[in-house]
């Protein structure tokens, strides 16, 4: 059964994504929490999966090397992502890096940990989850948007290096999804779940492998409210 590395994988998308494939595949789950790690491989293993938990601080490159350098990994879905929705004069510098570091920078290191192996046996797929936010910009999302911006530039150039090796590359860009990003008094009536997404990487992953879906965006079909 192949392997997947899923990075921000106790919560909201990263969980989705975990559960939505735990069936075909065997689940490297990376967080921070001990107990949202095993709760969730409680949850895989209910459903007849195997997960291992990885607790990680992606902000680290140090021990992103250390736990993942060498893994040998089918599927790498770069999930893990922080939001500080502020006016930049608003935003901490704390605050700045941390989304910078774990929504951009982990990118980088956790890539450059599993992307050997794959090259090396001439197959893989890469699926870095962005945002519609990407390509657009929003009131106090200086910091957030400008990362998800970068992770659409990484995928691209990615691609476009590794796919003579075999290795596949995909960006997903949602637009809302009721997470825990959402602030707390917002309507989520009309917006994504964790579970669409989920189901669009899963559809990305059984593509021929003669074709590649590149860049994905997934909406909400019904109006805002």
């Amino acid at each position: 059964m192949p392997t997947a590395l899923i990075t921000g994988a106790t919560r909201g998308i990263g969980r989705a994504i975990a559960l939505r494939l735990a069936p075909t595949h065997d689940i490297i789950a990376v967080g921070r929490g001990d107990v949202e790690l095993h709760r969730l491989l409680d949850d895989i293993s209910a459903i007849g999966g195997t997960c291992q938990p990885v607790r990680l601080d992606l902000r680290r490159p140090d021990a992103i090397a250390s736990a993942l350098g060498g893994s040998s990994v089918d599927v790498l879905v770069n999930n893990a992502g922080v939001m500080h929705k502020k006016p930049l004069l608003q935003l901490e510098a704390s605050e700045w890096h941390e989304m910078v570091d774990v929504n951009y920078n982990a990118l980088f290191h956790v890539t450059r940990a599993v992307l050997p192996g794959m090259m090396l046996r001439g197959s893989g797929h890469i699926v870095n989850i962005a945002s519609i936010a990407g390509r657009s910009a929003f009131f106090g999302g200086a910091g957030y948007a400008s990362t998800k911006h970068a992770v659409i530039g990484f995928s691209e150039s990615l691609m476009l290096e590794v796919r003579d090796h075999g290795v596949r590359v995909s960006v997903v860009c949602p637009g809302s999804v009721a997470t825990g990003m959402v602030e707390r008094d917002a309507d989520t009536s009309w917006m994504l779940t964790p579970d669409d997404v989920a189901q669009a990487v899963a559809g990305i992953l059984a593509t021929p492998p003669h074709a590649l879906v590149f860049q994905l965006e997934v909406r909400a079909s019904q109006p805002r409210k």
